[in-house]
């Protein structure tokens, strides 16, 4: 604990550093500690999004890995869970050292790849070799998913200058270990690090297409209830190991919908949407569209949250927050007997709160009655559906575009995605805010979502 008390926290922000209700960074490290699983998961939760969020690092990144490393042999990190970001239960060590992996790939990335200033990228260079001692420890641990982690967090540290005479201990291991995972993720850190390395990859990537070809195949024979293999290819698929690799960017490409092409520099911005006419005064019919004035006035934080609520908040937070209680709606896990929170109502602030593990990950914003949310000053809320996508995508000329199969548009670098909500005659803005593992809409939103109208 000596470096987490040692060190001037206040002088080392991370993404969100003094936002209301945002954790600062010794109270994430603290809450890695906690005796409750649930606070134990927020904090790893706050690692990754605080602390490398969007693979970048900050000033308070380099000091927490640190800290994190020196925790690793701590007996409390033995406590097994289930964690945001990777399938299946695990200990909390094994958990960690998966967070290191994801910042040793990061701090292997050129400074030109947007990854963070250049003083926090030397910074987290510069912790490599300390890591490296830590995390190595456990690359022959009688736990297989801590063994894999840290054989995964070895090799991508081991691209620091000062380890290379390392390697040629771990090429063996890096093979033998995370060559034959079931986690995707640790397969391509194998393949990437002992090409790096100058060893022979050719069956590992022959192995990897043909994997991928026959799990593509059996997708599809699945999918086609007419072909006459398509029950034995679902046999097949769920005889395979899962793979519990990270879900960083996972949306789908709609084959039907292409992303349009960016704006020519000498094209004009199309012209910035607009919010909706209110309803008549007096009004008070089904499809009633609220004024500007009746509206709360929200921004938002990619990946981090909107208006006074943040990604993480548990619904007794939420409703703290919003000052009413929401209409919750819940349903068992499959082959459990623990009910999980799906999504809740609130409808005076005009929001439906969307979870995963019991915490908050989605924000849907009512079209005709909830809060202005506002991107550089522009309204996406209750505006013309078309206007708003026209505009999203001029503004984000040089970002990723995808589809819905239900045509609405989805922004992954604003973590934002653009629905539409029926007001009699017309169609309305109904924009969503979400982390990254929600971004392929139509595997993530509840049938309630999609059949809204």
């Amino acid at each position: 604990m000596a470096k987490l008390t040692g060190t001037a926290w206040s002088e080392l922000p991370h993404f969100c550093t003094g936002l209301h209700t945002v954790p600062d960074t010794p109270d994430i490290l603290i809450g890695l500690l906690d005796g409750d699983h649930t606070r134990r998961a927020r904090a790893v939760w706050n690692l990754y999004r605080l602390l490398l969020n969007q693979e970048r690092v900050f000033p308070a990144t380099a000091p927490a890995a640190l800290v994190v490393a020196a925790l690793l042999g701590d007996p409390r990190m033995l406590a097994e869970g289930r964690w945001e970001r990777r399938a299946g239960r695990r200990s909390l060590r094994a958990e960690l050292l998966n967070w290191l992996a994801s910042f040793a790939d990061v701090a292997r990335l050129d400074a030109g790849n947007g990854v963070g200033a250049p003083q926090d990228l030397a910074a987290a260079r510069a912790a490599r070799p300390a890591l490296h001692t830590h995390v190595a420890v456990f690359c022959e641990d009688d736990d297989p998913q801590v063994r894999e982690a840290a054989v995964a967090a070895t090799a991508l540290l081991l691209a620091d200058p000062s380890l290379a005479a390392s390697i040629p201990r771990y090429a063996p291991v890096v093979r033998d270990v995370l060559a034959r995972s079931a986690d995707s993720y640790y397969r391509w850190i194998a393949r990437e690090r002992l090409e790096t390395w100058g060893e022979d990859t050719t069956v590992l990537i022959t192995a990897e297409e043909e994997y991928r070809a026959a799990t593509d195949r059996a997708h599809a024979l699945a999918d086609d209830p007419f072909d006459e293999g398509q029950e034995q290819a679902i046999r097949w698929l769920a005889e395979q190991p899962q793979d519990t690799a990270a879900l960083e960017l996972p949306g789908r490409w709609h084959p039907a919908r292409t992303a349009p092409e960016p704006a020519a520099q000498h094209e004009p911005a199309p012209e910035p949407p607009t919010a909706a006419q209110a309803s008549a005064p007096g009004y008070r019919g089904p499809w009633r569209i609220a004024g500007g004035e009746e509206r709360d006035e929200w921004t938002f934080t990619p990946y981090v949250g909107v208006g006074p609520l943040h990604f993480g908040m548990t619904l007794e937070e939420i409703t703290a927050a919003l000052g009413e209680e929401g209409s919750a709606s819940s349903s068992y896990d499959p082959g459990s007997d623990e009910r999980r929170l799906n999504y809740a109502d609130f409808r005076a602030a005009g929001v439906r709160a969307l979870f995963r593990m019991d915490r908050l990950e989605c924000v849907a914003v009512n079209a005709l009655t909830g809060p202005q949310v506002r991107l550089d000053g522009v309204p996406l809320t209750g505006c013309v559906p078309s206007r708003a996508e026209d505009w999203l995508v001029h503004r984000t000329a040089h970002g990723r575009l995808m589809y819905s199969p239900a045509a609405d548009p989805v922004f992954p670098d604003l973590g934002l995605a653009i629905r539409f909500q029926h007001a009699g005659d017309v169609n309305l803005t109904r924009p969503l805010f979400l982390l990254h593992n929600w971004l392929d809409l139509w595997h993530s939103l509840p049938s309630e979502e999609w059949n809204l109208r």
